[in-house]
């Protein structure tokens, strides 16, 4: 029995000391997955895929890149938020899942407030109304003026409930005294293709993914939804020199994780987030796209989530937007 007192201690030090040495092992020890809400392809797919090719670079373990789309990023981000909160799920995914969603579903399997901590802002960019040629539109003005006078009669694409492209145009349409029925799209491309089609007659949108469009006359651009002109576009007026600034609105992605993430990983990701995207080439990759990259602190992050949630949170309230 003596001799049995060694091994039993060595067992008991092993039971004791292993979850420990496990905790000790530095971040990240093993493959990160990255959520991304939305289809491949889209503008979140190609910043998260971006984000994670350089944090692999820097950080020494693979990132892989994970769709999961639907429910305006409920889906994605559900299977996120319900994840062992040890850093190894990420999640990539825009306005909509961290600030939005909860004002406009009526039940979210999820409460983004409380199981997601925010990790970075990303990116930020402005949008760009555009209309279909064969409206005859060609101005701002001419374009509420044709609303006014055909109630219901327009329809407006967006790339999903709760998403930029949805709540601008609902913004616009309380306070401008519009009725324009919306057409919902499970993302990006199918809303361009009806546009271009003529299925639907007008939508705000990313400015890279509809300006070659507008040069090709495909599309006429009435407005651009920030505080200044774009660089991208410089002859299409703001929204603001147009009388409109409180339409000022910013389609944003952010990064994510499930609550309870430590601490330590969370700032670590968000440093490594920052020297990844504030690299020339981050840049000139996200510019192409129409993004300015943030790349935020956890905290600014979290101030910026809030403001916006107030923002939309109101709109919603008073235009009765929902997912319906």
């Amino acid at each position: 029995m003596r001799s049995c007192k060694p091994l039993l201690l060595a067992l008991l030090l092993v039971a004791l000391l292993g979850p420990l040495m496990v905790r000790a092992q530095p971040y990240p020890s093993k493959p990160v997955r990255v959520v991304v809400t939305f289809p491949p392809g889209s503008t979140p797919d190609i910043v998260g895929r971006t984000l994670a090719m350089r944090l692999q670079e820097s950080m020494g373990q693979p990132f892989v890149v994970e769709n999961r789309a639907g429910a305006g990023g409920n889906i994605g981000a559900d299977a996120v938020a319900k994840a062992s909160p040890d850093g190894y799920t990420l999640l990539v995914s825009t306005n909509g899942v961290f600030a939005i969603n909860k004002a406009l579903y009526k039940a979210m399997p999820f409460d983004p407030d409380k199981d997601l901590v925010p990790i970075s802002l990303l990116a930020t960019a402005p949008q760009m109304l555009v209309v279909n040629p064969a409206l005859g539109i060609d101005s701002f003005k001419v374009f509420l003026e044709h609303a006014r006078r055909s109630p219901g009669r327009l329809s407006y694409g967006s790339v999903g409930a709760g998403s930029a492209s949805h709540l601008t145009m609902e913004l616009l349409k309380s306070n401008a005294g519009l009725f324009i029925v919306h057409i919902p799209y499970k993302g990006f491309p199918p809303a361009v293709t009806d546009l271009l089609g003529g299925n639907i007659h007008t939508m705000f949108a990313i400015i890279p993914g509809v300006l070659p469009h507008v040069k090709a006359g495909k599309m006429t651009a009435l407005a651009v939804t920030a505080l200044k002109r774009s660089e991208l576009a410089p002859e299409v007026p703001s929204v603001a020199e147009l009388g409109y600034p409180q339409l000022e609105s910013l389609a944003w992605i952010g990064l994510g994780a499930p609550a309870a993430t430590p601490r330590e990983i969370v700032a670590r990701l968000a440093a490594e987030t920052a020297k990844a995207l504030r690299s020339s080439e981050a840049r000139e990759l996200l510019g192409r796209q129409g993004f300015e990259v943030v790349a935020s602190s956890p905290e600014a992050f979290q101030g910026w989530i809030r403001a916006e949630s107030q923002k939309w949170g109101k709109v919603i309230r008073i235009s009765g937007a929902t997912v319906d």
